[in-house]
């Protein structure tokens, strides 16, 4: 779908081809002509003099044909046959994006040897889970994991499919969204759904981080989105863990382009921060990079961990394992405690699922 054309209209003044932001339109003689790639941002559509361009109207996803969608879909990441907790969170925030449409959760479990890890799946919201294993699929590779979520989702058609922002979702998410000939919103931070469109709210920090956008995808199925870990909530009781477990046979999977060689374990922190239920996190107020033995003293107390503001990690004064914000580690911590931190949204947007802060900063930013 383009930019609408009323060709009686049009001058051929060429005001519209000089401010395309993709460079789209061009003129054929007298004619104007719309290349593949428009986005329909209508920048053409304010400086026409003469009234000629027009955005068409969104329109909410046709359904397909004698197919009803298949609900809201989490792909269950799993490493080395353990969860991986963002799975789990996102089948929270599923189930609740489930219910607005009256639609059912199913978990997508990708792997060799993993169907112990179904019944955690469905006790954490999912009413089914799409199982497929492969010798191809026990470690990581990009391409069959692209073309196994492409086939599942080909084969069973979902309304929604969300995912973890981790290195693996970031890895192979976008080509799965690429073959399915759909949009993908990356890094979202809360979701929604308008009921009477049956459209997929997805807000993520835009332009640094000062603002906060709401994105749809309103003509391709699925709708699909990635979210960091620790924005939501895994759901706070646990369900029934009934549920259906369906084995998928795959009919074939791409060959690699890359090859598995191990996995080297990261140096762990004394309490990882997506784990802690307390932290006490220092910014640039700190003044000093000897102030933060101060914080850790707290943390320690508190049985907590110790976080950091971007500044601070690029002043020196800690390590990038401790960073929490946009460009670092998202939490959600019973207790957060901020000291020098002034609140701009890019480390915020880290750590406003906290249940509760408290802020040590003479002008704090909110």
């Amino acid at each position: 779908m383009s930019i609408i054309i009323y060709a009686e209209k049009c001058t051929a003044c060429g005001q519209c081809v000089e401010v395309c932001p993709f460079g789209v339109l061009r003129l054929e003689g007298e004619v104007l002509v719309v290349d593949e790639g428009c986005n329909l941002c209508g920048a053409c559509v304010e400086v026409c003099p003469e009234g000629a361009l027009a955005v068409p109207e969104a329109e909410a996803p046709a359904p397909r044909p004698g197919v009803p969608p298949d609900g809201v879909w989490v792909f269950a990441e799993q490493r080395q046959g353990r969860l991986a907790p963002v799975a789990l969170e996102l089948l929270g925030e599923a189930r609740r994006l489930a219910e607005a449409l009256g639609v059912k959760v199913a978990a997508v479990l990708l792997g060799d040897g993993v169907e112990h890890l179904a019944p955690a799946l469905l006790a954490a919201g999912a009413n089914k889970v799409y199982l497929a294993e492969d010798p191809a699929l026990a470690d990581f590779c990009e391409g069959p994991y692209t073309s196994a979520l492409t086939e599942i989702a080909r084969r069973f058609q979902p309304e929604i499919i969300l995912a973890g922002a981790t290195y693996l979702g970031r890895a192979f998410i976008p080509q799965v969204a690429a073959a399915l000939k759909t949009g993908l919103t990356a890094d979202c931070t809360a979701f929604a759904i308008d009921e009477d469109k049956r459209l997929l709210l997805q807000t993520r920090p835009a332009f640094g981080g000062n603002i906060m956008a709401t994105i749809i995808t309103p003509r391709t199925y699925p709708q699909m989105a990635t979210a960091r870990p620790g924005v939501f909530k895994r759901l706070p009781q646990a369900a029934s863990g009934e549920g259906q477990v369906i084995r998928v046979e795959l009919n074939s999977l791409a060959s690699p382009q890359s090859r598995f060689v191990r996995t080297v374990e990261e140096i762990k922190e004394r309490l990882p921060l997506a784990e802690a239920e307390v932290i006490v996190a220092g910014g640039r107020g700190l003044k000093e990079a000897r102030h933060f033995a101060l914080l850790e003293e707290l943390a320690e107390l508190l049985g907590g961990a110790v976080g950091a503001t971007r500044g601070a990690v690029d002043a020196g004064w800690i390590s990038y394992a401790h960073q929490i914000g946009q460009t670092g580690k998202t939490v959600s911590p019973k207790l957060y405690i901020a000291v020098g931190i002034s609140g701009a949204s890019q480390h915020v947007v880290g750590m406003q699922s906290s249940d509760f802060i408290v802020a040590r900063w003479p002008t704090w930013g909110w």
